[in-house]
């Protein structure tokens, strides 16, 4: 059973656990404390520094968009944001509901709603006596130096005010003639304007110290205030689904739709000319609306986590049409070094263009292709797959998927290149031997032979596209990761900063899973016993 789990962690990748399962297992036990405190507890602890100097360098970092958020500030921002999720699926729900199920929801909504405005008031309340003591401790702490201020102000004017009268008694002592004299009124005159400048420089100071009082942090009036945003925030969404449990949900829209429709035919019985033409009219629009409204759905608005889902498909829609290109090309660079030679220039000329190049072009050429989106076949083919269509495909992103396949095909097609380029000679001819033809050659031999550095390329490639798939969303405004990034920086404000901290923190997480996931294949094909690479 070890050297089962052993070899699982091995293929995952995953050889930093290898001392965990043989201390369990009691092999050795003083060499694998070691390997553990050398490869699992130095970097836990060297992560912890690591939060430890951004917590205590990002509050003295300040931007216009407030200061740099600490990791506890970024901790609150994840959690928001999957919240306003979860809030978000539940109004979607709500919208569909009818029935006893619809009234069992808009009673417990109803219940939590009465809870929260109480909670509401009372963190209304904490946050005014917070801020009350706020206002009596900065005051306490001004005191001495306002004081200061005006010592010093009463002290400078009287000192300034002598200065002037006696530049003035030398003034008028001045000769007409006298060039020595003016000169020492004139150095008399600078050294006045140099001991005003130092004195309001002075000033200048105090008044900092008093201003940087007024701003100090009082963590509980912070506190207070974030507890008073999570109950506002709590107190409109069960407004909300208060209203998609009511007025505004689908089935009641319908049935006051229909009940308006069952007053028209009431009408259309006795109606005659023109009265007759208006309520046909008035009939037909109704039950259009009926049926527009009973196929509807809510607007749900894009969450992080479904932007998540929408950029995972883009990559993945790029790295499978990359690899599609990149892998039969590689082939058949290994196999001629003619054709090798005439695609080397393509790969040296394309490989370094940067994906802002390459994504204006698909934008352009994409939307030759498609001019309108909402009646061309393909997007309404695409869209009307139940999963892939509920992420809502379209130009952008088909250009994004177009971006990540031209940026990230060269590394698949180098080491598939390489790969079968590096066959064992002995290999094929033995299938010369066997007078094996090209196709049979082609699939026992040196696909199979050449699929560890296959999947080396390709775990490059996915990588690459990753990374470019952001830039290539940011820039295109295509749903996803990217789209967020550039809407929060837009916005501006602190949370949103905290916000695009999370980012970091989840395209770098997801590019390891990735990156795992790759090393998994990879290792699976490999007739080595060579360890995977970091």
């Amino acid at each position: 059973m070890k050297y089962k789990i052993l070899k699982a962690l091995d293929v995952a990748g995953l050889q930093f656990l290898d001392p965990v399962v043989r201390l369990i297992c009691g092999e050795e036990p003083k060499v694998q404390l070691s390997k553990i405190g050398r490869f699992i507890v130095v970097p836990v602890i060297a992560f912890v520094v690591f939060l430890w100097a951004w917590g205590y360098v990002a509050p003295k970092h300040a931007t216009k968009s407030g200061e740099v958020p600490t990791p506890s500030v970024v901790a609150n921002a994840a959690d928001g944001i999957w919240i306003f999720h979860k809030r978000e699926n539940v109004k979607s729900r709500d919208y569909l509901l009818q029935g006893e199920r619809k009234n069992t929801s808009l009673k417990k909504a109803q219940e939590r709603l009465v809870i929260v405005l109480e909670e509401e008031k009372k963190a209304s309340s904490l946050v005014t006596e917070a801020q009350g003591a706020l206002s009596e401790r900065i005051a306490q702490l001004q005191e001495p130096h306002k004081r200061e201020l005006e010592e010093l102000k009463a002290l400078n004017k009287s000192v300034s005010q002598e200065r002037k009268t006696a530049l003035s008694n030398l003034a008028e002592s001045v000769s007409e003639d006298s060039v020595g004299e003016k000169e020492a009124y004139l150095e008399a005159l600078r050294d006045h304007n140099r001991l005003s400048d130092q004195e309001k420089e002075s000033e200048k100071l105090i008044s900092a110290k008093i201003d940087e009082i007024a701003g100090m942090k009082y963590q509980p009036l912070i506190d207070a205030r974030f507890e008073l945003k999570l109950v506002a925030e709590e107190k409109q969404f069960l407004q909300k689904r208060i209203e998609y449990l009511s007025k505004n949900n689908r089935s009641e829209k319908v049935a006051e739709y229909e009940a308006k429709l069952g007053e028209y035919k009431a009408t259309l019985a006795s109606a005659t000319g023109k009265e007759l033409e208006r309520t046909g009219s008035r009939i037909l629009r109704q039950e259009e609306r009926i049926e527009r409204v009973a196929d509807s759905s809510y607007a749900q608005p894009w969450t992080f986590p479904r932007q998540i889902k929408r950029s995972l498909m883009c990559v993945f829609f790029g790295f499978i049409l990359a690899s599609m290109i990149a892998i039969p090309i590689g082939i058949l660079c290994g196999l001629s070094s003619v054709f090798m030679a005439a695609m080397t220039p393509f790969i040296a000329l394309f490989k370094p263009v940067s994906p802002i190049v390459w994504l204006p072009i698909a934008l352009i050429v994409v939307g030759g292709f498609i001019p309108d989106p909402d009646k061309h076949w393909f997007i309404g083919a695409i869209n009307s797959i139940p999963i892939i269509g509920a992420y809502d495909l379209n130009p952008a992103f088909i250009a994004s998927a177009i971006t990540v396949a031209l940026c990230s095909l060269w590394p698949t097609l180098v080491n598939t290149a390489l790969g079968v380029a590096s066959i064992d000679r002995d290999h094929i001819n033995v299938a010369r031997v066997l007078r094996l033809g090209f196709w049979s050659r082609l699939f026992k031999i040196v696909i199979p032979s050449a699929l560890p550095l296959i999947f080396a390329g390709l775990r490059i490639s996915l990588g690459v596209g990753w990374m470019v798939l952001i830039a290539a969303e940011l820039l295109s405004s295509s749903e996803g990761i990217g789209k967020f990034v550039w809407d929060m920086f837009n916005n501006g404000s602190s949370d949103s900063f905290a916000q695009m901290f999370v980012v970091v923190f989840v395209v770098g997480l997801i590019g390891m899973i990735l990156d795992r996931t790759m090393i998994v294949f990879q290792r699976l094909v490999s007739f080595d016993e060579a360890p995977t690479s970091i």
